[in-house]
């Protein structure tokens, strides 16, 4: 099991990696790096994000329903926008954004 900080940097290191246009969910995130980490939180991943993502694409990681990141959807939708993710209404269509694919 890696510890808290290795934890954090692994899942910078793969929000890094989503393509413009493309997108995880939390849970996503968690997922794929559980066998690798020993750890498997969806809610870790989002506070990794909230206080550490500003360097990486932060806006590409999402919820399941493709719900923009909390308090942050203005800005979100509008680099998704920017970068031509699919969307439905107001959230991303994760059949069509989802990463990887």
């Amino acid at each position: 099991m890696v510890d808290p900080e290795e934890y954090v940097a692994v899942v910078l290191a793969l929000v890094e990696q989503i393509p413009p246009g493309q997108v995880m969910s939390y849970g996503a995130v968690a997922d794929a790096l559980a066998t690798t980490t020993g750890r498997n939180n969806p809610r870790r991943v989002g506070t990794i994000m909230a206080r550490y993502g500003g360097g990486v694409p932060w806006h590409r990681v999402v919820a399941a329903d493709g719900r923009l990141p909390p308090g942050h959807e203005q800005r979100a939708r509008a680099l998704l926008a920017a970068e031509g993710t699919p969307m439905r209404g107001d959230k991303v269509d994760m059949t069509a954004a989802w990463y990887p694919p």
